[in-house]
Formats: structure tokens, C-alpha cells, sequence
């Protein structure tokens, strides 16, 4: 990855790409500002990234020069744990943030914020062909993070019958796999408008938490900042 005047090499199973699409994520937004107080700066953030693959190591096997890649939260891990073992990486106590972490040799990791990319094949997918690459990228972070238990808890059967709470960036894609899956989907929100807007989704259920008027007084009650 380029950044800060200097180019990452490309290792025998690394992957070099040109980024051709980061979306925002809000945890960049909290990372830019230190607001979880881990930043390290400089800091390069984007962790939801699309681009087209320019060179690729010797022991690099699933992905060709031109081919169009994605790299989503982690691109390290430590290979040996029990959850690597698994493929669980996200569970890794010594997993590498795609961006704002330090590699074993004190290098720093940045993000998809940037012109050049290099990342271990292993935390580069392949996006299909007919995917839009601008839409494919939000899959990367809110996407996974949706997807990820309803495969993981046996959530994808036709016929079965889903609760999403909340249909913001991270809910309205759980009902739309939810819905392409075959599963009935029903809409716990505090918001009626949000709801209506978001009609083109097919939900078939949807059940109001709180008033608009219930929330509003709740804020001032218990926590007047969020008014």
C-alpha cells in the first residue's frame, strides 16, 4: 500500500491492488477523531474496500492480475491460534485491524483510503462478476457483520422467521438477505418513517418499539445528550 511517500513490497503471497472504492464507515469516523482513545496517527482509514488486483506474489494461487478484489476489517492474524485454525481470524487476540495497527515488525497498517493496496491473499476475496463494485463495497463491514450470524446460528432456512432490530445501515441489509434467503422478516423499529421509506425491502411485519414521542421524552429522561 502506498502512503506517506513509501510503497509496501508485495510478499510471495501478498496481493497488490489499485482501490478503486472506499466507503465510509462510522468507525472511521470515530478512529480519525480518537474517539475509542487507540488511534495511531498518521492514520489512513477505510476498511470497506474495492479494487482491481496490479500484481501478485509467487505463492499467490485464487487471484490473477486484473481480476476485481475486496478487503473488508483484518488483513493479519497469527496463524497458530485455535480460532485461526478454525478460520475465525476475527476472533484472533493478535488479529491486525486493516487499518491503525501495527505489524510484527512495528510497521504500521493503513487503509482503503489510499491509492495502492498490498494485502495477504488471505483477506482478499474475489467480488463475482455483475456485482456492482461501488455496492459491493458496504458488504465488507456492514454487510459481513449481518450476514455473518445468520449463517453462523443456522439463520438461513427458507420458511424461518427473522427479527431485525433496527433497519439502519447495518438492518436494512439483514433484511435484504434475510428476504433473498427465503426467510418471513419482521421489523422491530422506533421509527415508522424510516419504515415507510424503506418499503421497496418487502417486509412483511413490522413492529413499533416506541412512540416517536415516547423516545423523545426517554432521551431527555435518561440521557439528555441523545436528544
Amino acid at each position: 500500500m502506498s502512503s506517506k511517500g513509501f510503497i509496501w513490497e508485495t510478499g510471495e503471497k501478498d496481493v497488490r491492488f489499485k482501490v478503486l472504492y472506499c466507503r465510509i464507515c462510522h468507525s472511521d469516523l470515530h478512529k480519525l477523531k480518537n474517539e475509542w482513545s487507540d488511534s495511531i496517527y498518521p492514520l489512513v482509514p477505510g476498511r470497506e474496500i474495492v479494487g482491481e488486483v496490479r500484481e501478485v506474489g509467487s505463492k499467490v494461487e485464487k487471484l490473477k492480475v486484473g481480476d476485481k478484489v475486496a478487503v473488508g476489517c483484518l488483513v493479519g492474524w497469527c496463524h497458530t491460534c485455535e480460532n485461526c485454525v478454525k478460520n475465525l481470524e476475527n476472533y484472533c487476540q493478535k488479529a491486525i485491524p486493516t487499518y491503525g495497527a501495527e505489524y510484527e515488525d512495528g510497521s504500521m497498517s493503513y487503509g482503503g483510503f489510499s491509492d495502492l493496496m498490498v494485502a495477504d491473499q488471505h483477506f482478499v476475496v474475489a467480488i463475482p462478476n455483475g456485482l456492482p463494485l461501488d455496492a459491493a463495497a458496504p458488504l465488507l463491514c456492514a454487510g459481513i457483520t449481518v450476514y455473518g450470524p445468520l449463517r453462523c446460528f443456522g439463520l438461513h432456512k427458507p420458511g424461518m422467521h427473522l427479527g431485525v432490530v433496527g433497519l439502519g445501515g447495518l438492518g436494512h441489509l439483514a433484511v435484504k438477505f434475510a428476504k433473498a434467503l427465503g426467510l418471513k422478516v419482521t421489523v422491530i423499529s422506533t421509527s415508522a418513517l424510516m419504515l415507510k421509506n424503506k418499503k421497496p425491502c418487502n417486509i412483511l411485519e413490522h413492529i413499533p418499539l416506541l412512540s416517536v414521542e415516547t423516545k423523545t421524552k426517554c432521551r431527555l429522561q435518561c440521557a439528555p445528550w441523545m436528544a
